[in-house]
């Protein structure tokens, strides 16, 4: 059971979560039960998009007492503005109370096309100024890239972004890798079972099939892929899916963590604060 101590802090969390984000408000804290033992660790992640399912994501998360981690993209949302824009502070300050983890996604959600000879490469934005345009950039120019959203991050939150970075579509070329790793990020894709689905038609792949292969098919160390809400899909993933997910892979005895737990990024996490094996040890547990 979780200790009366743990509860308290996550109260007093989601209270100030709820005073800066109202939405929040509606999760209520409950005290449900984690595995005693862990049958696996499933790693889940967001993407940010549209926000459509922001907030309910950001519910279900607490509700649930799971830290998840963040990719942060400047996108554009339902709201007419975008997800790095003053307006969204109070809602990524509450993710940052709560112990949610955070990387970069590129700033204007930049798509790689293709690697050039001398080590350069073929772009295009989705959003920013020069969105829909090829552009070639040198490996300092996409790790600046990277790094506006680190520095946005914390303009926002107060926070430090987490070294890790997902490309856009999870497309990667070997010149697109060498400079973000040069830069000081860990690139993280997902588990094939992983891929939720969420930005498939709806039509062809409703709500139900995408929770039954999901349960299925996870397993100990998997990461799953989502968004924050997708444009395009008719009946949105999270509402349907999420809640039971959570609690169907709860149910066969998998506990939740965020990447910076995961066995591929744990030492760059420890060189990114500082921390030694041992201090990174009794935190997790």
């Amino acid at each position: 059971m979780m200790s009366t101590l743990r509860l308290s802090k996550l109260a007093t969390a989601l209270t100030l979560a709820a005073a800066i984000w109202p939405a929040l408000a509606q999760a209520p804290v409950t005290a449900e039960s984690a595995p005693a033992t862990c049958k696996g660790t499933i790693y889940l992640s967001f993407d940010t998009g549209s926000q459509s399912q922001a907030s309910f994501i950001a519910q279900t998360l607490a509700r649930h007492h799971i830290k998840a981690t963040f990719f942060l993209a400047n996108e554009k949302t339902i709201n007419g503005d975008y997800t790095l824009d003053p307006n969204w502070a109070p809602f990524w300050k509450s993710l940052v109370t709560q112990g949610h983890a955070f990387g970069t996604h590129t700033f204007d959600h930049v798509y790689v096309q293709r690697d050039l000879p001398n080590g350069q490469i073929v772009v295009k934005p989705q959003f920013g100024a020069n969105a829909g345009k090829q552009l070639t950039w040198t490996p300092a120019q996409y790790c600046s890239e990277l790094n506006r959203v680190a520095l946005r991050f914390n303009e926002l939150t107060g926070a430090q972004l987490d070294p890790l970075w997902r490309a856009p579509g999870g497309k990667l070329t070997p010149n697109l890798l060498a400079a973000g790793r040069a830069c000081g990020y860990s690139h993280v894709g997902w588990a094939e079972a992983g891929f939720s689905g969420d930005e498939l038609p709806s039509d062809k792949w409703p709500n139900a099939t995408l929770l039954q292969r999901a349960l299925g098919k996870l397993k100990d160390g998997d990461i799953v892929m989502a968004h924050l809400g997708i444009w395009s899909r008719k009946d949105p993933w999270a509402p349907a899916v999420l809640e039971p997910l959570i609690s169907g892979l709860e149910q066969k005895g998998y506990c939740f963590a965020t990447l910076r737990e995961h066995p591929a990024f744990v030492a760059a996490h420890m060189a990114s604060n500082g921390s030694t094996v041992e201090q990174h040890t009794a935190v997790i547990k």
